[in-house]
């Protein structure tokens, strides 16, 4: 495996992180960006939207968790612009890497991972910015530099109903026995009523009673929803 390095931008694709010093905005407050994703198309584009701004510099580039951790030693970043999902890790694990280096860096989540876990993940990281990949480029620009100047697009309210969805979906799993988890296991591995009462040893009519119960336990109202509803829990897979 190639050892990753720091380099100067050589408009050249390149392995490890990279380092690009920064100039001067015009009497502006110069906010420093490293960009963290692992598709070079994805960060060479931003990396080019963001440093046609007068007051936004793009100090440095990294695609994974072990590179964002190496560039941080060398360049300390005002925000941090990632992807949720990296080569070795995820968003929340680069951003415990930066702050280990730089606690003031301030994080902006840019992806198309807009599941709970990754809010959850995003929050946790101290996010003050989580957003969807189909954005207007304006909008990216607008969140880096409000983030950029000390303030959060997470709102209290947004975090408080995040929390209650999770202890929502936490009440659901807790409110399964271990035999309609088996059952729900089997059904989305395709088998029939009376196959998982054959499988399980147990009467049809008890496999259609746990099948019920679970419906009613997770508010669903077809088995198909019920399988689609659990690997939403991860309770299957």
């Amino acid at each position: 495996m190639q050892e990753s390095k720091l380099e100067p931008d050589t408009g050249k694709s390149a392995c490890g992180p990279k380092l690009y010093d920064g100039g001067v905005a015009n009497g502006e407050r110069t906010i420093h960006v490293v960009i963290v994703d692992d598709h070079q198309l994805v960060a060479d584009g931003l990396g080019l939207l963001l440093s046609n701004q007068p007051d936004l510099v793009v100090s440095g580039y990294a695609s994974s968790v072990a590179d964002v951790a190496q560039l941080a030693q060398v360049t300390p970043p005002d925000v941090v612009v990632m992807d949720f999902h990296l080569q070795d890790g995820t968003g929340l694990d680069a951003a415990v890497a930066i702050r280990r280096i730089h606690p003031n860096a301030r994080f902006v989540f840019l992806t198309r991972d807009e599941s709970d876990t990754a809010w959850l993940a995003a929050v946790e990281a101290g996010a003050s910015a989580f957003i969807h990949k189909s954005r207007a480029a304006t909008d990216v620009i607008d969140a880096v530099r409000r983030v950029g100047n000390g303030a959060s697009l997470i709102t209290p309210a947004s975090i408080a109903a995040l929390l209650g969805r999770n202890r929502e979906l936490e009440l659901k799993r807790e409110n399964l026995s271990p035999r309609e988890r088996e059952v729900l296991r089997l059904m989305a591995g395709g088998r029939s009523s009376r196959e998982i009462a054959q499988k399980l040893g147990i009467s049809y009519t008890t496999v259609r009673t746990h099948i019920r119960s679970v419906g009613m336990k997770l508010g669903v109202h077809s088995k198909l929803e019920a399988v689609v509803t659990a690997r939403g829990l991860n309770l299957v897979e």
